[in-house]
């Protein structure tokens, strides 16, 4: 049996395990029909964080900075909203909401890479050919989850796409994926009989407790506990908390119908149970071409929608202050238009949302000039939106991890909360 590093046992490995012990689907085990007692009490006290992922990299001048009246302002009308900003005419629900979520309008990223960028802001630093370091759902979920003791599922949970690793954090804290439908990506759902099952782990157990006591150091015992993750996600009744087809049908209509809806009403289940960190991912925001009538007829109509509903539903149940909504992708794109009437990648100049989890909502931090080039205020990098997330989740900023070559690694990348959000 080969010795595993933490940081290079990735997904495929994780559901090798699963897949082992034919997970997710075993006749034999029962899960309840709707979510733990414990719900209410998570509700009061628990802080979490949803991610929409808008992978691609979104052309923020249309949506959250138009420029009416600029040679760059394109084909789009802003609207007034509930908070004191201005957002695109084709988000006309998420308008409703803005008392409660907030703009960022001078983000300024040096990543113009699809790879790049993503990797940036997921994880505040730019990549290093000698370290892996985690995305910011891996930091949440080594911050807060050895706090929940009741939360049996994985504490970090990526719907519908690829989340970046957990990196010197370990397997424990990687991005659990699932489709919108709750299904493990990549998994053979053949079924067993828990005498089966138990048979299976009872002779595991015997040949991985032999192997860490022979001596052969912690990593080991890692790999043990990956596979105890994987057997929670098999007999949890918390389980149910993907299975968004039981939502009330009402409620499922007012999300949306469609993967990225379903992906927001499961976050929303699984912040009920504890899960403390959620991607939601919706892509297809590479507008090289037709960007406008792609954004009003298929992307923003979808977006509106999802988020509008998640922020409506969190705030009826009471829910929203503590949890936190951010919308973003690798970067904006160009302010100019070109010659396929698209935008193209820009890092210079854009723009992302935030709020919930008792931030200042309804306000628009930072300022572009008036074709959306220049910024004309402070200028803010990854670092600043985590470090106002960890403000907000109550995640001390003076955390610094080590990665496995030794090296101190601040969290958020020694980024700052911005005032206008915390203050």
């Amino acid at each position: 049996m080969s010795i595993i590093q933490p940081e290079n046992m990735d997904r495929r490995h994780f559901m090798r395990h699963v897949a082992a012990s034919s997970a997710m689907t075993i006749p034999a085990f029962h899960f309840l029909n709707h979510l733990s007692a414990n719900a209410a009490e998570v509700r009061k006290n628990q802080k979490a964080c949803v991610l929409v992922w808008l992978g691609g990299g979104p052309p923020t001048i249309d949506m959250w900075d138009l420029k009416p009246g600029s040679k760059n302002g394109g084909e789009f009308k802003p609207i007034s909203t509930a908070g004191d900003l201005q957002i695109s005419e084709h988000m006309p629900k998420i308008a409703k909401q803005m008392d409660s979520l907030s703009v960022v309008r001078s983000m300024s990223t040096r990543e113009a890479d699809h790879t790049r960028g993503r990797y940036y802001m997921h994880t505040a630093y730019v990549p290093n050919p000698t370290v892996i370091h985690p995305s910011f759902g891996s930091v949440v979920s080594h911050s807060l989850a050895p706090q929940r003791k009741s939360l049996e599922i994985p504490s970090f949970v990526s719907v519908g796409g690829g989340a970046g690793s957990a990196g010197f954090l370990g397997m424990t804290h990687a991005p659990f994926v699932v489709d919108s439908n709750g299904r493990i990506r990549n998994v053979d759902s053949g079924g067993t009989d828990k005498r089966r099952l138990e048979q299976r782990l009872a002779m595991w157990d015997v040949v991985e407790s032999g192997f860490i006591n022979s001596d052969r150091g912690d990593l080991p015992q890692a790999h043990k506990d990956v596979y105890r993750k994987a057997v929670n996600l098999m007999t949890s009744p918390q389980m149910d908390a993907f299975k968004v087809a039981q939502e009330d049908p009402k409620i499922q209509e007012a999300y949306g119908n469609n993967n990225f809806g379903r992906g927001m009403l499961m976050a929303r289940r699984l912040i009920e149970e504890g899960v403390p960190f959620i991607e939601v991912n919706l892509g297809g925001w590479d507008l090289h071409n037709d960007v406008f009538n792609t954004l009003s007829n298929q992307r923003l109509p979808t977006l509106d929608q999802g988020i509008a509903a998640l922020t409506q539903d969190l705030k009826s149940r009471g829910m929203l202050d503590d949890v936190v909504i951010v919308c973003m992708g690798e970067f904006g794109r160009t302010p100019r238009i070109n010659q396929n009437v698209g935008r193209d990648h820009w890092a210079s100049s854009w723009s992302l949302m935030i709020g919930g989890g008792g931030l200042n909502g309804g306000v628009a931090v930072g300022q572009t000039d008036k074709d959306g080039v220049g910024i004309e205020s402070q200028s803010y990098l990854p670092g600043d939106i985590w470090a106002t997330v960890s403000k907000a989740m109550g995640i001390p900023l003076n955390i610094v991890h080590t990665s496995k070559r030794g090296r101190p690694m601040k969290i958020a990348n020694g980024g700052t909360p911005i005032e206008e959000l915390v203050g």
